[in-house]
């Protein structure tokens, strides 16, 4: 998987279906997925041990061997093994009692599927002292996971297709009068369905989204259904249908707009009513090395290893303290640097886990009608 926001989409696709597979055994020896060893680690204070780390691997992974596992190996002496291993045989070596990670880097709502089918480890939050010193939010700290970074679902758009005019709302991305030129909106097989962008369209608080109004969503998104072109299943295709000018404005995850600007593509994006949906570190239940995990989560959440790994990646930190740690122009380029936080919302993760599948069913419905 060469892209986190698909690897997590992965597993938000049901609890019950990765129930179904944990239970089938075959799937917890093959070992899915690739590995790589980061460092094997010889003396200092790790003695030699390794610590193995589940992430979604590509340039994402790259940033992380380079921001976090390679630094952590110097500083302890411990190796890092990565694998690069789908959810569901994660899940199921996990059921049986032999799990080949130790340390998980996922989404949170991942990490809360793994939660209701008690495979992770109860954190002790004494042991991660960076908590503290890196001022990690309240709701990202859990019983079982923390927050270390988020990215936000937000509106890209072109810059030379309004007559210099600038969307500056969600209602603006529902008004195809005053801003002309088709969407794309992402579909299921991408992300969560958008409906608090349509309950923003219609004049809904941020602070009153949830629990989300379905039936006044689905009417919202109903007056834009002629207009959407096209709806996205992966993180590049906003930016393929920006460039190609087969629409004005896209819902778009905010680090591929860098990627697109630096391209020449002419687009910006609107960070207010932006959806942020948080990733962190989670122990596997029945971890073999569970102190290892415990000194790579904790080396990871500092906010010096927030700011790396934000250098190295489009990866919002979690510690508003690594903001500090970044140039003025570092810090604006991300969605979650201070003058533009307070412009966005977290997602309700119980409120999802409860209506997905649901709401999924009624979007496919929708869609096709």
């Amino acid at each position: 998987m060469s892209d986190p926001q698909i690897g997590r989409r992965a597993l938000l696709r049901g609890a019950g279906g990765l129930a179904a597979l944990a239970a089938l055994p075959s799937l917890a020896a093959c070992g899915t997925g690739t590995s790589r060893s980061a460092s094997t680690g010889t003396g200092g204070k790790g003695g030699g041990k390794t610590v193995v780390v589940r992430d979604s691997g590509g340039s994402y992974g790259a940033a992380l061997q380079k921001a976090i596992y390679t630094p952590f190996t110097q500083e302890t002496g411990i190796g890092v093994k990565v694998l690069n291993l789908d959810d569901a045989p994660l899940l199921a070596q996990i059921k049986q009692g032999r799990p080949q990670c130790d340390l998980i880097n996922n989404s949170m709502m991942s990490h809360q599927k793994y939660v209701k089918q008690d495979a992770l480890e109860a954190l002790d939050p004494g042991r991660l002292k960076s908590l503290k010193s890196a001022k990690i939010p309240g709701a990202q700290v859990t019983e079982h996971a923390i927050g270390h970074s988020f990215y936000g679902q937000c509106i890209a758009y072109r810059t030379d297709a309004f007559d210099g005019r600038k969307p500056e709302s969600w209602a603006d991305f529902w008004d195809t009068k005053a801003f002309q030129g088709g969407r794309a909106m992402v579909s299921p097989d991408g992300d969560l369905p958008e409906l608090e962008f349509a309950l923003l369209a219609d004049g809904v608080p941020v602070d009153k989204l949830y629990p989300l109004d379905v039936d006044r969503a689905f009417k919202v998104l109903t007056r834009l259904r002629g207009d959407i072109k096209k709806f996205w299943d992966s993180g590049p295709l906003p930016g393929v249908l920006l460039s190609r000018q087969e629409v004005t404005m896209s819902t778009v995850w905010d680090g591929r707009i860098a990627d697109l600007q630096k391209q020449g593509v002419p687009v910006e994006r609107q960070l207010n009513g932006m959806r942020r949906q948080f990733s962190g570190y989670a122990i596997a239940k029945g971890a073999a090395n569970v102190d290892g995990a415990y000194q790579l989560m904790d080396f990871a959440l500092r906010a010096e290893s927030q700011a790396a790994l934000a250098k190295a990646f489009p990866s919002n930190p979690s510690s508003p303290v690594a903001y500090a740690k970044l140039t003025e122009d570092e810090r604006n380029a991300l969605a979650g640097a201070p003058k533009y936080y307070d412009e966005g919302f977290d997602t309700d993760i119980e409120w999802w886990l409860k209506n997905e599948a649901a709401v999924t069913k009624r979007w496919l419905e929708w869609a096709r009608g």
